[in-house]
C-alpha cells in the first residue's frame, strides 16, 4: 500500500513542478434578449505552488524508502 501511495504522490510532485497549475474557461451569458444572445468566455488559472509539487515529490519519496521489506 505504501509503495502504490508513494508512486502516485511522485508522479503527482513531477506533473506539479512541471506544469505548475492549471487553467479552465467558463462561460457566462451576458445577454439574452429574444433572438439575440452573447456569451462571454472568461480563462481562470489555479496556480500550485512549487513547494506542494516538492513536498508530494519528497514524500513520494520518503515512502518508498522507509516501506517495510517482506
Amino acid at each position: 500500500m505504501n509503495k502504490t501511495v508513494g508512486i502516485v504522490l511522485i508522479a503527482l510532485g513531477i506533473a506539479g513542478l512541471a506544469w505548475g497549475g492549471f487553467t479552465y474557461t467558463t462561460r457566462e451569458k451576458v445577454l439574452d434578449f429574444g433572438p439575440i444572445h452573447a456569451t462571454r468566455e472568461e480563462t481562470h488559472t489555479l496556480p500550485l505552488p512549487p513547494l506542494a509539487g516538492a513536498l508530494a515529490l519528497a514524500g513520494g519519496i520518503v515512502l518508498l524508502t522507509t516501506g517495510k521489506k517482506g
